[in-house]
């Protein structure tokens, strides 16, 4: 069979199916059930495929479920924005040393990116703290650095 599956095409990382779902699920003007997710793939999946994708992003908290009659439907947690927050988060919270990642981060940052950055954290942000490309990593890790405005009050903790 060379890679197809009852004849339904090459098989694929679970990762780009569970893509092509969330971008699916994305698109959509609301939540789909597991039959109309495989009407809109065109039958590139069977219906028990896609409900055991659906499941495992449900269980990894990728996705809101609802009941819908018999069927559960589901709808993306976030948009495409919150979600690589998401990662950038998860990243952030398995380093131990949460402001030297978040200095390296600022340091490379482009200049619009630092001033957009700047923007977010409001006007209580330090418009004198350097962040980009021109940034002196030492300086943003030192005790006068004003890190906590970045990370937040529990800074030092690892939660």
């Amino acid at each position: 069979m060379s890679g197809d599956i009852q004849g339904r095409g090459p098989k694929r990382a679970n990762g780009e199916r569970e893509n092509e779902i969330l971008g699916l699920l994305q698109r959509a003007e609301g939540a789909l059930t597991p039959g109309e997710v495989t009407e809109r793939l065109g039958g590139e999946l069977t219906y028990s495929s896609v409900v055991t994708i659906l499941t495992r992003m449900h269980t990894k908290q990728l996705l809101n479920r609802t009941r819908r009659g018999r069927a559960y439907a589901y709808s993306p947690v976030t948009d495409d924005p919150g979600f690589a927050a998401r990662r950038m988060r998860t990243v952030l919270e398995e380093r131990p040393d949460r402001a030297a990642v978040l200095a390296r981060f600022a340091d490379g940052l482009s200049d619009t990116d630092a001033d957009l950055l700047r923007q977010l954290l409001g006007p209580d942000a330090d418009s004198d703290r350097p962040l980009g490309p021109d940034a002196d990593s030492d300086r943003l890790l030192g005790p006068d650095a004003g890190s906590d405005r970045l990370l937040g009050p529990d800074a030092g903790s690892d939660r």
